[in-house]
């Protein structure tokens, strides 16, 4: 599990998975500000700067979301392999 307690460090996978964790912090309002200035900016080239940031805003939530996503499922994968490993009767460093 990703919150276990003890003495070991932890394993590097594991740390990848807080590295991913800890960057949605950073990852939601660079994606969702990217989009609206991006969208405005595109839109202005033609004419539409409104209509662009609305589009730019919707792309970004929408990306944001999907990298929450990508995130979500590396965990639960990662949860299910040491569910496994752990129902098979071996430890979590073996």
């Amino acid at each position: 599990m990703i919150f276990r307690r003890g003495g070991g460090d932890a394993d590097p996978g594991e740390r990848a998975l807080w590295g991913d964790l800890m960057s949605m912090g950073l990852t939601f309002p660079l994606c969702i500000a990217l989009g609206f200035f991006l969208g405005r900016w595109i839109g202005g080239r033609f004419g539409h700067p409104a209509i662009g940031q609305w589009a730019g805003l919707i792309w970004g939530i929408s990306a944001a979301f999907w990298e929450l996503y990508k995130v979500n499922r590396r965990m639960a994968k990662r949860d299910a392999e040491e569910l496994k490993r752990l129902d098979d009767g071996k430890g979590p460093h073996e």
